[in-house]
């Protein structure tokens, strides 16, 4: 979805930022920032794109063709395959910035390769691409579907542990993850949440059964 000129504005105001500020947390230039801002440029849509993620990032909520807000609480829910895109994108920027892990519970990836589409391939290259183990798995006893184990440990738990609700967490974030009807992501924010997601995942991952190199199908 696109931004307006006005939402850029907005948005810059709110949060106290000069187009100097914007520029370096976009790495698109003031120059080019002030010409779409004063509508003397028409700007590609992955420009908006990059702007309208920056800003929503650090707290901004855009509402409608021209609504704009301060998002009060750190909770955010990703929708459908293009809020998938884009929770992991996050992902992936998240691997690149920090040497830490990704923790996974719950996990039938062929359902994330479905909500993902083509881009579960993309996602999986640009993550192996890492050259790291950099993420670990629960996955339902017996499961030998695993794309990411160029990147992940997989571990497996008994069938009767194995909840239907998968979750994800990494940094200080926990995401939750539904999909009843149209794939849905409820991403939560809170250091504390998040600390206590992973030691219930630690827990889990002392007691799980590794998965044996001959049992792991890779092809998405």
């Amino acid at each position: 979805m696109s931004i307006t000129t006005a939402q850029i504005r907005g948005a810059r105001g709110i949060l106290g930022w000069s187009q100097q500020d914007l520029s370096q947390r976009t790495g698109i230039s003031a120059t080019s920032i002030g010409a779409i801002e004063n509508g003397t440029t028409s700007p590609r849509e992955s420009t908006l794109k990059t702007l309208r993620k920056t800003f929503e990032n650090s707290g901004i909520e855009f509402i409608g063709l021209d609504g704009i807000r301060q998002r009060s609480g750190d909770v955010r829910v990703f929708r459908g395959k293009d809020g998938f895109i884009e929770f992991y994108d996050d992902i992936y920027n998240f691997l690149r910035e920090y040497n830490e892990h990704v923790f996974v519970s719950n996990v039938d990836e062929r359902l994330f390769v479905k909500a993902l589409d083509e881009y579960a391939k993309v996602h999986v290259d640009r993550v192996s691409d890492l050259n790291r183990k950099c993420y670990k798995i629960l996955t339902k006893e017996g499961d030998d579907y695993a794309p990411g184990s160029n990147y992940a440990e997989y571990k497996w738990i008994p069938k009767e542990l194995f909840a239907s609700v998968p979750f994800y967490v990494f940094g200080n974030t926990l995401a939750i993850f539904l999909f009843d009807g149209t794939p849905s992501i409820i991403v939560l924010k809170y250091a504390s949440i998040a600390e206590a997601y992973k030691v219930q995942f630690d827990d889990m991952w002392q007691r799980a059964s590794k998965i044996s190199g001959e049992n792991i199908q890779k092809h998405l």
